[in-house]
């Protein structure tokens, strides 16, 4: 028989148990008084083909949503497995989050990372107050995708590859 363990105000062992999800990583970036302003984001997926939309999850206490919300377009870029430095960079405290990230933007404000493996072009459809974060539906307006590009994956606090089997490797 499992053993289970009452979470209570054990943060870590709730964020072990969270980390044992593996996960893609996007960017979600836009243009900020004319410069990119962006995160890194591991809690992405899609929710609706009619219409379109897919969430993300943004920490209540984020220096930088407060800044993208206002954007009338936002940037998702699916990050590639290649493109863990950047993910390194769009998540640190200081600093331009943008040093050393190629990226473009569209006329619409969206900032994308360029080499992605998917990249959607969305508007805020939603915000839902969900404790110490808020989840945000998106409204997917276009996308281009490469499906022959492997994602960045995140598992067990590490970035992993997916091997030709699809098997997760460590990095």
């Amino acid at each position: 028989m499992i053993s289970l363990e009452p979470i209570g105000v054990d943060v870590a062992l709730l964020r072990r148990a969270f980390g044992a999800f593996p996960s893609g990583v996007i960017a979600m970036s836009a243009l900020h008084d004319g410069a990119p302003a962006g995160m890194a984001v591991s809690s992405f997926t899609s929710v609706s083909l009619q219409p379109p939309l897919i969430s993300v999850c943004v920490q209540n206490s984020s220096a930088t949503w407060p800044r993208l919300r206002g954007s009338r377009r936002l940037g998702i870029s699916v990050l590639a497995e290649e493109q863990d430095q950047a993910c390194r960079a769009l998540s640190s405290k200081d600093g331009d989050r943008f040093t050393g990230v190629t990226w473009s933007a569209s006329g619409d404000e969206a900032v994308f990372v360029v080499g992605a493996a998917a990249l959607y072009d969305c508007s805020i459809h939603e915000e839902l107050p969900a404790g110490d974060h808020t989840i945000v539906l998106l409204r997917v307006h276009r996308l281009a995708t490469a499906p022959d590009t492997a994602p960045l994956v995140f598992h067990g606090s590490r970035f992993r590859r997916l091997d030709d089997s699809g098997e997760l490797v460590s990095r």
